[in-house]
């Protein structure tokens, strides 16, 4: 008996080749992204280890914010999210409104003849219906039908439904309605795979403006058209690129632990907001910012004492504001006061009502007084500060002989002379680490005062680094001139950058917590295990990201910016990793690469100069 053709079994042609191949023992690229196994059950797939479910979206409420499938998109969690849009053909759509309007419209008179009381839902019904009929109509609309699919991942069931009530829990808050695919789990599956197939077919109609509600395309307002490039959000892998300045303050905190990567990130940012007008002034204890420097022509200040670098404490600004240049002997008065107590100590009543008279004698010696106009006269230096607590009675020569080694002693010379530095580069860097332990923190405090008086005078958008801010942390006066520049940084186009290890510290204190408070950004690092417990307390952070707080490579962190945070990535190109790294290994294999390149154009040099001297010889012994 004879059959035909239509009776044959149909045979695909690339599984007949792939057979071919396998009784050759030749791998096919089928081969090689096939998992090891795939197994269905009625409410999960396993795909070799790994576990999928897939849930669709059946319900909506009647209206929507935009954005709303972000919190999903921006899950820390491995999901695939599958947007079906089909356009409708306008005029069936209309057909079909007119019907659904007439059998509403209808409902809505029987129930007035009948005397029922109102229906609200009716009404808005019938309401929803005629206004898309009028857009349909002039074109102003479109309709689709539009299905959505989440596929979530876990390593096994228990985690599988952990991760699917997350997803449930955050769509179910904004009353949009999720079910898994039981006994559909391969068609979900594959209606989530990036082959544009819908094999679920469970679909909502929606116009066009309830489509663009369920674009993610945003990134927790951290991505703007101006601004610098802070890294990859990990959650989308969109941009993180915005101006600080643009914030309600532009200061900065950050908090990591040795070696997290926190001073790369902060000369990623130095440079990069250079490269876009920005001035940078950089408080450096670790000499960390040197090769930076050098590399965009700014000017390195060095801090010690065999330094010639001199900066005095008593210089006043040159404030263009009336009521601020009123107020600025008076208010450098008080700065020096905090100053004086952390070169000798605690003082009593009587001694800080004696060192407030002789500060004012002090300037007043010089021609200083209230009055503006005399503020442009040469100020007076620690050694005559010195000396008129010396000459006054009362407590004067006893706070005399405790500031004596800052003006005859050890540490005289560096801040008790007129100040020769200038900051008119637009990359400026004070380098402190070559001043003694109980130097430094009084160098930060005088330095910090200095760039403050600049600041006022000249008004221009600036970034201030202050690195290892916990030392100013330690005294009361210093940090609460480092709450003060916060507080008012933002009056002068100023972000003031602060940056911590010792975060315990730091925010044990009440002014370090009012510092971070007044700062609208703030990026955390990897931490160490002791210092979750109040990082988390501070910043308000769940549980899942304290525990990953202690787990973060090198590199990443959460960045929080107002009132939006995400997980962030720190990527340079590079040339910007050349000129910012601190690896010790990598600096090291930098400078052994330029010793050899320096011995090989010596060799080179004296092979090119050798028959050039031989000939000479021999030129003159003919």
């Amino acid at each position: 008996m004879a059959f035909g053709k239509k009776n044959q079994p149909q045979v695909d042609p690339a599984q007949v080749q792939a057979e071919q191949y396998y009784m050759q023992g030749v791998t096919t690229l089928r081969d090689l992204i096939a998992p090891s196994s795939y197994e269905i059950q009625s409410n999960y797939i396993k795909i070799g280890r790994r576990y999928a479910r897939t849930y669709f979206v059946y319900g909506y409420p009647r209206s929507i914010f935009t954005g709303w499938l972000s919190p999903i998109i921006n899950l820390d969690e491995v999901v695939d999210i599958s947007l079906n849009i089909e356009p409708v053909e306008s005029q069936i759509v209309l057909n079909n409104l007119k019907k659904k309007v007439t059998q509403l419209e209808a409902s809505y008179s029987i129930n007035q003849e009948k005397g029922k009381i109102r229906d609200p839902g009716l009404e808005a019904a019938i309401g929803d219906a005629e206004e898309l009929r009028d857009k349909l109509q002039v074109g102003a609309d479109r309709f689709f039908r539009f299905g959505l699919y989440i596929t979530v991942y876990g390593a096994d069931e228990k985690e599988l439904d952990i991760v699917g009530r997350k997803v449930e829990s955050i769509l179910g808050s904004s009353l949009i309605y999720t079910k898994p695919a039981t006994v559909q789990m391969e068609q979900g599956f594959n209606s989530t795979l990036p082959m544009g197939t819908d094999q679920l077919q469970i679909r909502r109609n929606m116009d066009t403006g309830s489509i663009s509600t369920s674009f993610p395309f945003t990134t927790a307002n951290l991505s703007r058209n101006e601004g610098i490039m802070y890294g990859i959000n990990r959650s989308n892998n969109g941009l993180i690129l915005f101006d600080r300045f643009s914030l309600e303050n532009a200061n900065m905190v950050v908090f990591a632990k040795s070696g997290a990567g926190k001073s790369f990130a902060i000369k990623l940012e130095c440079l990069r907001s250079l490269m876009m007008g920005t001035e940078i002034i950089i408080i450096d204890p670790e000499n960390e910012y040197r090769t930076l420097c050098d590399a965009v022509g700014g000017s390195f200040l060095h801090l010690s004492l065999a330094s010639d670098t001199r900066i005095n404490p008593f210089d006043l600004p040159k404030t263009i504001d009336p009521e601020e240049a009123d107020n600025a002997l008076r208010a450098n008065i008080i700065m020096l006061h905090g100053l004086i107590r952390l070169m000798t100590g605690q003082m009593n009543a009587a001694e800080v009502a004696d060192l407030d008279l002789a500060l004012i004698n002090t300037y007043a010696n010089k021609g200083i007084t209230n009055d503006p106009l005399t503020h442009n006269a040469e100020p007076p230096v620690m050694k005559d500060l010195y000396e008129t607590l010396n000459t006054m009675g009362g407590n004067g020569p006893s706070l005399a002989a405790r500031l004596r080694r800052f003006t005859e002693g050890t540490f005289a010379g560096i801040f008790s002379e007129q100040s020769n530095v200038s900051l008119d580069s637009n990359f400026v860097v004070f380098n402190i680490r070559d001043l003694e332990d109980e130097l430094r923190p009084i160098g930060m405090y005088i330095t910090l005062n200095y760039i403050w008086n600049r600041v006022k005078t000249d008004k221009r958008k600036r970034i201030l680094v202050v690195d290892e801010a916990w030392q100013l942390m330690q005294y009361q006066d210093s940090a609460m001139f480092m709450f003060s520049i916060a507080k008012r940084a933002r009056k002068y186009y100023l972000g003031l950058t602060t940056i911590s290890q010792d975060v315990e510290d730091f925010l044990s204190t009440r002014l370090g917590r009012a510092i971070v408070n007044n700062s609208s950004l703030q990026l955390l690092l990897k931490q160490n295990p002791a210092a979750v417990d109040i990082i988390s307390q501070t910043f308000k952070l769940t549980q899942e990201e304290s525990k990953r707080l202690t787990q973060f490579p090198v590199g990443e962190g959460l960045f929080f910016a107002g009132l939006s945070h995400v997980v962030m990535r720190i990527m340079a190109s590079p040339t910007e990793e050349q000129l910012i790294t601190t690896n010790p290994q990598a600096l090291l294999e930098r400078q052994m690469e330029q010793e050899k390149m320096s011995a090989s154009e010596t060799i080179n040099s004296g092979q090119n100069q050798q028959p050039q001297t031989n000939f000479e010889a021999a030129d003159t012994t003919v």
